[in-house]
């Protein structure tokens, strides 16, 4: 017998508690300053679910164990495509959510009449009918009006019919496992099963110190190999990312035993519970003590007492918190160690390589820091607000000369796919008329961290030898940029802006002076050895301009928005420069895979509708990682047209958003995309295993309804021979009164026949074999 950890009233109580919370948080986010609420509230669903899928195995009977993990899974799948609503179309993201109410309010309902007609009639189960119902009706009613408290109410809505669940279900206890098993089982009377349970149950508890152990050394284990993979250094994240990857193999051992095996186990034994019955019934015709040792008696109980001690251990991990961690651990482990393993050979994920994760914890704290961090760098420059100010020269570069720059958006995955391009961008960017080269968004992934640097940025710019800029990208921001820091500011600056960065968190966080001076010595240390040209800016943006032409660059962080310093930075550049020709770089598209992405905060769309106010024909960035041309036509009668390029083939995973997307579905009426629909699909089809290959046709004819093609990118992403990986080169030509923005793939410079496009995007005198070309008027 094992000593109860808490007893069950208690347990109840915990457990309400905890949803209680969940409810009062969701039913409160419309009072804060939420970015985005979908993803705050599918948050708070995901724990209920947690919450009611342990809970459920902890409930005494089949029936209500059962609805347990059918009510946790559905509000699982609402919080997960709540958290993935930005990756979802809208409608099916709201029809989906429809549909998983609606069945589970069926269900409830199915049990309320069946209970009716049995004449045992039990309003338990209308009242979570009631509750889906009436969450399905406030959906419908407020559709598109008030969206934050209508998410806020119908999330917590969800969490308190869990609450109700959680506290009328009856629970079970340890102490009577083997009896609820010989019950589940309808043997409960027969004296040689039951003397069998207890005997099982009790040499469960004396394994329990033998199962502990191997599980410490398979965590310890799975620990040293992310290690090994992810390298060591004395940051926060060089310390927790392993830490955290070990964290979600254990995650994904729980969720395969919980939610894999358990369920799998309870619907098997379901089936076969008659079958059990009568085995056992066959087995004691003849008494035990005249049984044969060798029979098909001995053979029939064994696999019985192995299925009987498989659910013995599963039901105590419903009874016992230690036993349903320890259990869980103890059957998925073993399945985490194998996806650990393979995940290299399936390719790039986010979501199943746990050494990914990390940057998922940094992405939610980066994301609430993001501004807060970059005003205290700002103010550390000790520079004043100004149209000069964050002015960088780079040499060559008059009032008078024509030049050229590159700029190269999200390079740094360190693989493949960004060294296939280095030949084509040490031979663009050392010509003689480039004189600087920038990097837009994500210089290094998964997480920006110091230790990535040498491997993803230095090495593969080696022998670069133009000044090389940057403005980071989210991924940069999750090291609290400090890698970036240290690498393209003056190290001066990087000591100061990064001792700001710390004091702004009250000094709670694990860099210190040492690791401040250390990461600033590595980054001398690498742009020495490999000769390449950085540390020359003071803040996360800048600009580069002369008498007719300004480069603003901005820096979106982590949420699409700009803090209050910059923002003033930016209207004062941009008021300095009017009749100038304005090109912007920004660490995130306005228009992208195929669709307007403005509009994804206000704060983004403000700033949109900020560059439309002061004219600014030019808007570049990166992020989305391809080559996609839009051509915004002039709005409410401005007379102004801007020219809007995603910029962010220059090495990471491809996104194949735009070139899934329907022709007809384009936001602008002149457009182009690189790569094109029919190249990509052929790498795609002749690359694509066997096992993948319904998820692949899924993605070509439905364009992965009800998910966005986009957010499956990764999964057909293969880093092999075609490449489409691209980056451009800017002429900025005074002598000729133009800007010419010529694109390049890893053969050189693109032709039109590699591009797939609509309306006037390709000039009429420009024909399929012509190099790529857009040329814009300078004054």
């Amino acid at each position: 017998m094992t000593r109860r950890f808490l007893s069950p009233s208690i347990q109840r109580f915990i457990f309400t508690g905890i949803g209680v919370l969940l409810a009062v948080l969701a039913l409160l986010m419309p009072y804060w300053e939420v970015a985005e609420p979908d993803t705050y509230i599918g948050g708070l669903l995901v724990w209920a679910a947690i919450l009611e899928i342990a809970h459920g195995f902890r409930r005494a009977e089949n029936q209500a164990r059962l609805s347990a993990w059918v009510s946790g899974a559905v509000t699982l799948m609402i919080g997960m495509l709540l958290i993935n609503a930005s990756l979802l179309k809208q409608e099916a993201l709201v029809n989906f959510i429809y549909v998983l109410l609606l069945l589970d309010a069926s269900r409830y309902l199915y049990f309320f009449i069946r209970s009716w007609r049995g004449g045992n009639l039990t309003w338990r189960v209308f009242l979570p009918a009631l509750g889906n119902g009436l969450i399905v009706l406030l959906m419908f009613l407020f559709r598109g009006k008030g969206i934050e408290w209508v998410i806020a109410l119908c999330g917590s809505l969800r969490i308190l019919g869990t609450i109700y669940n959680l506290f009328t279900a009856r629970m079970g206890t340890t102490i009577h496992v083997a009896e609820d098993i010989v019950e589940s089982m309808g043997m409960k009377g027969n004296e040689e099963v039951e003397l069998l349970a207890a005997k099982i149950g009790a040499e469960d508890n004396q394994r329990s110190a033998i199962d502990a152990s191997w599980i410490i050394t398979f965590v310890l284990i799975l620990f040293f190999i992310h290690l090994g993979r992810m390298g060591f250094d004395q940051s926060a994240s060089g310390i927790l990312s392993p830490v955290v990857a070990v964290m979600g193999d254990m995650f994904i051992a729980l969720i395969f035993a919980f939610g894999m095996v358990a369920p799998l186990r309870a619907l098997f034994r379901r089936t076969v519970g008659l079958f059990e019955r009568s085995l056992w019934k066959w087995i004691q015709k003849i008494p035990e003590a005249e049984r044969r040792f060798f029979s098909l008696r001995t053979l029939a109980i064994a696999w019985l007492k192995r299925q009987m001690r498989l659910s013995i251990s599963i039901r105590k991990s419903g009874y016992n918190f230690v036993n349903a961690f320890r259990n869980g651990l103890k059957i998925g482990l073993p399945f985490s160690a194998l996806l650990a393993a393979i995940i290299p050979v399936l390719g790039m994920s986010w979501y199943f390589d746990t050494e990914n994760w990390a940057s998922g914890v940094w992405d939610s704290y980066a994301a609430s820091r993001t501004d807060v961090w970059r005003e205290a760098m700002i103010a550390a420059t000790g520079e004043k607000i100004n149209a000069e100010a964050f002015r960088l020269h780079p040499p060559g570069i008059t009032d008078s000369t024509d030049f050229s720059f590159v700029v190269i958006g999200d390079p740094g995955e360190g693989d493949p796919s960004q060294y296939v391009l280095k030949d084509q961008i040490l031979t663009v960017s050392n010509k003689k008329d480039v004189k600087f080269v920038v990097i837009s968004s994500d210089v290094i992934y998964p997480s920006g961290a110091m230790r990535d640097y040498e491997r993803k940025f230095f090495l593969p710019f080696k022998g670069v030898t133009k000044p090389i800029y940057a403005i980071p990208g989210n991924h940069d921001w999750y090291d609290a940029l400090d890698g970036f820091v240290a690498t393209f500011f003056t190290p001066a600056m990087a000591k100061l802006a990064i001792e700001a960065r710390v004091r702004s968190d009250l000094k709670f966080t694990g860099t210190t002076e040492g690791t401040i001076e250390s990461i600033i010595r590595q980054a001398s240390l690498l742009r020495k050895e490999y000769q390449v040209p950085t540390g020359y800016q003071t803040a996360p943006f800048f600009q580069v301009s002369n008498d007719y032409f300004v480069l603003l660059t901005v820096d979106t962080g982590v949420l699409r928005r700009v803090d209050a310093s910059q923002l003033a930075w930016i209207k004062s550049v941009l008021d300095a420069s009017k009749g100038k020709f304005v090109m912007a770089l920004l660490g995130h598209p306005f228009y992208a895979i195929g669709e307007y992405q403005g509009n994804m905060t206000p704060e983004f769309e403000a700033l949109h509708e900020l560059l439309r106010a002061y004219k600014v024909p030019l808007v570049m960035a990166g992020d989305t990682h391809d080559l996609e041309y839009y051509k915004e036509p002039p709005q409410q009668g401005d007379g102004h047209t801007m020219h809007h390029f995603v910029n962010g083939g220059g090495g990471a995973y491809l996104s194949i958003g735009a070139a899934m997307a329907p022709a007809n579905s384009r936001p602008t009426k002149d457009w182009a995309i690189y790569p094109s629909r029919e190249p990509l699909m052929h790498k795609i089809d002749s690359l694509t295993p066997d096992w993948k290959y319904p998820g692949w046709i899924w993605l070509k004819k439905y364009n992965g309804y009800p998910f966005s093609a986009e957010w499956l990118s990764a999964a057909f992403d293969y880093n092999q021979a075609p490449y489409f990986q691209s980056f451009m080169e800017i002429k900025v030509e005074r002598s000729r009164n133009r800007i010419r923005l010529i694109p390049y793939g890893v053969h050189g410079q693109l032709r039109w026949n590699d591009l797939e496009y609509g309306g006037m995007a390709r000039p009429a005198s420009a024909k399929d074999s012509d190099l790529v070309e857009w040329t814009l008027r300078l004054q």
